[in-house]
C-alpha cells in the first residue's frame, strides 16, 4: 500500500532518534523548557518541534544522493566508455544548459524494467540515471523525454520543495504526539509528578511513528504533482510528442511488480502495479499513465 521513498524513512528515522535524545535531555537533565510543573509549556514545544521537525528532513535531503547511489548501485560516468554513455552525457548538458543548472552527474543503474530517477539537495548538484533496460526497451527519442522529465524535477527544485514540506509536517507531526503523550501520560497512567513519564515518551514515540505515516499521505500527494510538472518539462525540452511516447512505453513495466528499490519508489519515473484497497491511492507517489498522458495531451507547451 505504501510508497514512501528514502527520504521519508531517513526523515522518519531521525525524528524518532531526537525525541528519544530530546526526551532523555529533558527528563533527567531539565534540558528544553517543555515541561513544568503546570504541564506543557506550548511555545517552548512549538519551537522545539519546528527546529527538530526541519532538521530531520534537512538531514534526509542533504545525504539523499549517496543513499540513492548506494541503494540502486548506480555506476555514475566518469568517462564515457561507449556511444550510448556519450549520448547521455551530451543530452543532459544540452538540457541542463537549456534551464541554467549545473551539469548533474549522470549515471546507469542495473534494472530490468525501464525507470529513471533524479535526486541531489541542490539542482546545481543533482544525479540523474537511467536504468539498463530503460536504455534497452526505449527509443532515443524516449529516453531524451525521459531525461528532460528528471531535468524537469532538478530545475524545478523538487527536492527541496519536498525537504520544505516534509518538515513542515514533521514539526506537526511530533507536536501534536507530544500532546497525545502528555495526555495519556496523565490520565491513563496517572501521572501527577512534576516532569512526564514513561507513558509520555512511549506515547510520544508511538504517535511520531503512526502520525508521520499518516501524514506522509500529504507528501505522496505533493510527489503526484511533481510528476505532472516534470512531465511538462520534458514536453518543453523534448516535445510532447516524445514525452507522450515514453510514457506510453512505460505502460508494459506498469503491469509488472515495480523492481525499483522500496527506497527510491518515489524517486523514479515510472511505477509498477499498485493493487489492493482504494486507500492506498492516497500514498502513490505517481499519478496513473493514462492521468499523465491526457494531461500532456492539454498542455501546449508554446504557451507556458
Amino acid at each position: 500500500m505504501m510508497r514512501i521513498g528514502l527520504f521519508l524513512l531517513t526523515n522518519l528515522a531521525v525524528i524518532v532518534v531526537f525525541s528519544i535524545v530530546f526526551g532523555i535531555l529533558s527528563r533527567f537533565f531539565g534540558v528544553g523548557g517543555v515541561h513544568s510543573a503546570g504541564g506543557i509549556n506550548y511555545a517552548s514545544l512549538a519551537i522545539m518541534c519546528g527546529v527538530y521537525g526541519m532538521v530531520g528532513s534537512m538531514v534526509s535531503l542533504f545525504i539523499s544522493k549517496w543513499m540513492a547511489k548506494r541503494s540502486t548501485g548506480t555506476a555514475v560516468i566518469e568517462a564515457p566508455s561507449n556511444a550510448t554513455e556519450q549520448w547521455l552525457i551530451d543530452t543532459v548538458a544540452k538540457q541542463a544548459r537549456a534551464v541554467n543548472i549545473d551539469m548533474p552527474e549522470v549515471g546507469i543503474f542495473n534494472n530490468s524494467q525501464p525507470n529513471a530517477f533524479a535526486t541531489g539537495w541542490n539542482k546545481n548538484k543533482a544525479l540523474v540515471a537511467v536504468s539498463s533496460g530503460l536504455l534497452q526497451s526505449m527509443t532515443a527519442d524516449e529516453v531524451e523525454a525521459v531525461l528532460a522529465h528528471e531535468i524537469g524535477h532538478v530545475a524545478n527544485g523538487d527536492m527541496v520543495t519536498l525537504a520544505l514540506i516534509q518538515g513542515v509536517i514533521n514539526a506537526f507531526v511530533m507536536f501534536f504526539a507530544r500532546i497525545i503523550g502528555n495526555f495519556v501520560d496523565r490520565t491513563v497512567f496517572k501521572n501527577e509528578g512534576d516532569g512526564p513519564g514513561i507513558g509520555y515518551f512511549v506515547t510520544s514515540i508511538v504517535m511520531d511513528i503512526l502520525l508521520g505515516f499518516l501524514a506522509s499521505a500529504i507528501v505522496m500527494w505533493f510527489s503526484r504533482l511533481r510528476e505532472f510538472r516534470a512531465d511538462e518539462m520534458g514536453a518543453k525540452l523534448a516535445s510532447r510528442d516524445k514525452m507522450i511516447r515514453a510514457l506510453d512505453a512505460l505502460r508494459p513495466a506498469e503491469q509488472r511488480p515495480d523492481q525499483m528499490p522500496e527506497s527510491m519508489k518515489a524517486f523514479a519515473i515510472a511505477s509498477g502495479q499498485s493493487t489492493g484497497f482504494s486507500i492506498a491511492n492516497l500514498f502513490r507517489s505517481h499519478p496513473t499513465l493514462d492521468d499523465r498522458i491526457a494531461a500532456l495531451r492539454k498542455y501546449n507547451p508554446s504557451e507556458a
